[in-house]
């Protein structure tokens, strides 16, 4: 057998190579065995011998030419091998069976190379496996890591979610407590707005009460005045008798005594008090100086204390005297004479000639108006108070009947305040008593002029000698002016009649009174520089609408205004009422403009209003209206 019979492809089996993963066969890879050391030699001695012996089997069993020659050669396959083999045959056989040895050694070393081959291949296999299975358990770790941290993450997300939903069910439970507590606060609001609505209808109710009973007490007041005045009426005319009386008795009895006389007054006028010189000298302590409170034309003022009470005593200067008729008819015109803006004659003393009145203790208005003491100044509504209550003494004196009763000396010095502030009149002086003929008197006039007068003085007076009602007109124009500029009168009615054609009036006015409203000040300028007028013809007489209508100059500035008429939002008085779902009433026009801002809550609750509709309110308006008509 030669070697190409043991190279043939019958005779030895298929060599199957390793493969890779995507099946490419890799070969026969001898750099893969290590270096000087055959494809046997790779394997251990046990396993070598198993290898080469399993080879052997397989290839013997394999090669059928093999497997023939080893049953002819075998002695135990052939019986008859004894007696037909000669010499020459055995020593052929024998060559033969060397040169198969050979060739089966060949075969066997390309076996066990292509057996090694194949157990390199297993074991790169079974290496690549290994890789995979080593990186398959590392990846296993790492997921098993990651299903251990999500694990984690998982419980932390737990029990942050539980904690959450606690605060969240804390937080709930907290809002409907806030929910709650809001409803019950708004349910108190909501009793709190009716009873405010409750206690301003009783308000509204009790404004009108008091309104109807103001106007009541001012018709029982006129009633108490229409009753003076017809109790005046009927003394003066009881005055007018008895004076007629007196006339006749002095024709038949012209030797009357002093003493008799005043008798007879203080028989007419019972309600006057007769005083003895020593009772006024023990209220003064003898007419001390330390008493003396003022100093007049016509005599001396002290205070004293007589019947348990403070009273001022008018001491006249005998030259003032005009005999013993002339003094009669003061203390029966004096004693006669009851206003509130006139200081009331309480009593006289013949003996001292003397007149005790009531005592005023806030001094005269020239003293609080130029701050002769450390009193505060008057504001502008009690100048304007006692602007109207000198006219209503003026008016009164001037409608006397039957001889008007002019003053004669009107100035800021004898015109008295009371605790109150309230202004009276006093100082009628001796004779102001002027007919309806209008006596001529000039020589009286010039004499007896008052010191300190003439600023005051009518200058037509001067002129005719005529003592007239317009005389006073003229004295209270200066008075106006000075409460208005707080200045001396001379030259006044120039200054300020100068201003006012400025249209500068505001300039000229006394800021210690505070803020004049400019109608006030406007109209009483206008008044005064009309009553100083140089022609008598031309000064205002004095009429009761004229004293009404500077009354009103400051009751409608004091009197405050009812918090229900002023609209909320703007705070003031309410044109156009109207009814929100608040049920409270604003001006349209300002709640319009409050709901076009896109609001829709309510101003004064600022809780969300249930309907944007605005309802009239007639009664309210009416009533504002009436309110302003009065005003």
């Amino acid at each position: 057998m030669d070697k190409r019979s043991v190279q043939s492809p019958g005779f030895l089996p298929p060599i199957s190579h390793p493969k890779t993963e995507t099946g490419e066969d890799l070969g026969f890879q001898p750099e893969c065995l290590p270096s000087g050391s055959s494809p046997v030699s790779v394997l251990s001695g046990g396993d070598r011998n198993g290898v080469e012996s399993e080879l052997v089997r397989t290839r013997v069993t394999s090669s059928p030419a093999l497997s023939d020659s080893t049953s002819r050669n075998d002695p135990q396959f052939s019986p008859a091998s004894s007696s037909t083999f000669s010499g020459y045959g055995s020593s052929a056989e024998k060559r033969s069976m060397d040169s198969y040895s050979k060739t089966e050694e060949e075969s066997l070393y390309y076996q066990l190379a292509e057996a090694t081959i194949e157990a390199e291949a297993s074991r790169n296999e079974a290496f690549l496996e290994l890789l995979k299975r080593q990186k398959l358990e590392s990846e296993a770790m790492e997921a098993i890591a990651k299903v251990k941290a999500f694990e984690s993450a998982h419980a932390r997300e737990v029990e942050l979610r539980k904690d959450a939903e606690d605060a969240l069910r804390s937080t709930i439970q907290e809002q409907d407590k806030l929910l709650e507590e809001r409803e019950k606060l708004t349910r108190e609001i909501q009793k709190t707005m009716r009873n405010v609505a409750l206690l301003d209808s009783r308000a509204q109710e009790a404004n009108r009460r008091c309104d109807e009973a103001t106007e009541e007490l001012k018709l029982i007041q006129a009633s108490i005045a229409t009753l003076q005045y017809e109790k005046q009426k009927i003394r003066r005319q009881k005055m007018e008798a008895m004076h007629w009386l007196d006339r006749w008795r002095s024709r038949g009895q012209a030797g009357t005594s002093h003493c008799n006389g005043f008798i007879g007054v203080f028989e007419d006028l019972p309600e006057l008090a007769e005083f003895s010189l020593s009772d006024l000298e023990t209220a003064t302590c003898n007419f001390s100086e330390s008493f003396k409170i003022g100093q007049g034309g016509n005599g001396s003022v002290y205070k004293g204390e007589m019947l348990d009470k403070t009273v001022a005593i008018k001491k006249l200067h005998p030259h003032n005297m005009q005999g013993q008729s002339e003094f009669q008819r003061e203390v029966q015109v004096l004693g006669k004479i009851q206003h509130p803006h006139l200081v009331t004659l309480i009593g006289a003393s013949p003996e001292a000639w003397s007149l005790v009145y009531e005592y005023l203790p806030n001094g005269s208005l020239q003293d609080r108006l130029f701050r002769k003491s450390n009193n505060s100044p008057l504001t502008w509504k009690v100048r304007a108070r006692i602007i109207t209550e000198i006219s209503s003494a003026l008016l009164f004196l001037h409608s006397c009947k039957p001889e008007k009763i002019v003053h004669g000396n009107l100035r800021p010095e004898n015109i008295l305040l009371g605790s109150d502030l309230r202004c009276k009149i006093c100082d009628f002086g001796i004779c102001r008593l002027v007919s309806d003929e209008t006596l001529r008197c000039p020589s009286f006039r010039r004499n007896a002029e008052p010191k300190g007068a003439f600023p005051y003085e009518d200058p037509e007076l001067y002129r005719t000698g005529v003592l007239t009602t317009k005389s006073d007109i003229y004295s209270f124009g200066v008075i106006i002016l000075q409460l208005l500029t707080g200045r001396p009168p001379v030259g006044l009615a120039s200054e300020v009649r100068k201003a006012v054609s400025c249209g500068k009036l505001a300039s000229i006015l006394d800021s210690s009174a505070g803020v004049w409203p400019t109608h006030v000040a406007s109209r009483l300028a206008d008044l005064a520089l009309r009553c100083c007028e140089l022609n008598s013809r031309d000064r205002p007489e004095l009429k009761p609408t004229l004293v009404r209508e500077l009354e009103q100059l400051h009751v409608s500035e004091e009197q405050p205004v009812p918090s229900f008429f002023l609209c909320p939002i703007l705070q003031d008085i309410m044109h156009d009422p109207h009814v929100a779902a608040d049920g409270f009433t604003y001006e349209k026009e300002a709640l319009l403009g409050w709901l076009e801002n896109g609001r829709e809550t309510s101003p004064m609750t600022n809780l969300r209003l249930s309907h944007l509709h605005l309802t009239p309110n007639h009664s309210l308006r009416s009533t504002i209206q009436d309110w302003l008509c009065k005003s």
